[in-house]
């Protein structure tokens, strides 16, 4: 059951990047600005942000079939993903798609991991850990297929990832079930998205994840153009670029299976403060490797691919182990949107300050965030029965 939880959620994940990683041909197709191309990006997080804040308030995952509402929620953003090469003629209609395809996967991230609480407890960690590298994987899926067809062939990359997706509507509604761990629904309690922040345990896990947030998925959207610049500059052809972003983020996805294991064994907060650390150093020195030996840089962007999602896993099995078990998918959901809202500031931000300072430091901006993360695990770590 977790080999097929883990398999439908990297299945669903490749639409979340899947315009993303033709940015490059859309911008020509499309006549794109900077600010077009950070929004097919943007429009995604808003998306998903605005899912995930409903379904908390309304405890959706908490209150309805698990894997129905993953099943249902995967097909229409097939459905929205594939509408993008077979309708779209411009960027306006296709904010409007990315946008509704965020909405969507709302009901597969938390929902995927409300799921593997209820077939985990022990190795919780590890279990969330399987399904966060599944998902990481997922959203490398695009660039990897870019990185074996042609590349100005956008439409054929996003027709395959809505097709994986729709795969893994099948997989989550015929295949997928809830575990024994699981509670019975509750009744409506839109006030507990709001208590989550009143606890402080609870609060510093959720300040942790923001703290991870504001690095992650700026270095997702921002890697591959960075790679595919410093190529550039040596001589090395977008297809290399394309097969180096795909391992850069699949790298992720070994990270949040050795962080979870670890974390079961020494603590969560141990693990994420190293995880923290590790990629906040990467994200101020990566800069100043553009346009050196691709080969150094390649290293030094796979390792902060393994540790920049490393933890994430590790802030939602922590928040489902204190918070009240009745209402997990709720508290996860409400993490996960804030988390997302806050991945809109340096999405944006990033390429404003490449314009201004260069790749060589731009990077940097985003080590504000695994800081005040590591902060708030230490001071999680000092509760009593923390560790």
């Amino acid at each position: 059951m977790i080999f097929l939880l883990c398999l439908a959620e990297l299945l669903a994940m490749a639409v979340w990047f899947s315009a993303s990683a033709v940015v490059s041909s859309l911008s020509d197709a499309w006549n794109l600005a900077e600010a077009g191309r950070a929004w097919l990006t943007m429009s995604v997080q808003l998306g998903f942000v605005a899912g995930t804040l409903a379904a908390s308030l309304l405890n959706l995952p908490d209150r309805i079939p698990a894997h129905r509402l993953f099943a249902v929620s995967a097909l229409l953003g097939a459905m929205a993903t594939a509408a993008l090469p077979a309708l779209v003629t411009g960027l306006a209609l296709a904010l409007i798609l990315r946008f509704l395809t965020g909405v969507f996967m709302a009901g597969v991230y938390p929902v995927g991991m409300k799921i593997m609480a209820t077939w985990t407890k022990d190795d919780r960690g590890f279990g969330i850990g399987l399904l966060v590298g599944a998902l990481t994987v997922g959203s490398a899926l695009p660039h990897f297929l870019r990185s074996f067809g042609p590349v100005s062939d956008w439409k054929l990359v996003l027709s395959i990832s809505a097709g994986l997706a729709a795969v893994s509507s099948l997989v989550a509604g015929f295949l997928i079930k809830e575990g024994p761990c699981k509670s019975p629904s509750p009744r409506l309690n839109w006030r507990y998205a709001g208590r989550i922040w009143r606890e402080r345990a609870t609060a510093l896990v959720n300040i942790g994840y923001l703290g991870h947030m504001w690095e992650l998925y700026a270095m997702w959207t921002w890697v591959p153009a960075f790679l595919a610049a410093s190529y550039a500059t040596t001589g090395v052809g977008a297809k290399t670029a394309a097969l180096a972003s795909f391992a850069v983020i699949a790298a992720g996805g070994l990270g949040s299976v050795v962080a979870g294991k670890l974390a079961d064994r020494l603590g969560r907060p141990a693990v994420t403060i190293a995880a923290l650390i590790t990629s906040g150093v990467c994200s101020l020195t990566v800069g100043f490797l553009f346009g050196g030996s691709p080969a150094a840089l390649t290293a030094v962007c796979l390792v902060w691919g393994f540790a920049v999602v490393a933890d994430s896993a590790q802030f939602s099995a922590g928040l489902s182990e204190i918070c009240r078990p009745e209402y997990t998918g709720t508290a996860l959901a409400i993490q996960t949107s804030l988390g997302f809202l806050l991945t809109m500031v340096t999405i944006r931000l990033i390429p404003a300050l490449v314009n201004r300072v260069g790749w060589r430091y731009a990077f940097a901006f985003l080590a504000i965030g695994p800081a005040v993360g590591a902060w708030a695990m230490a001071r999680l770590r000092r509760l009593p029965g923390l560790r």
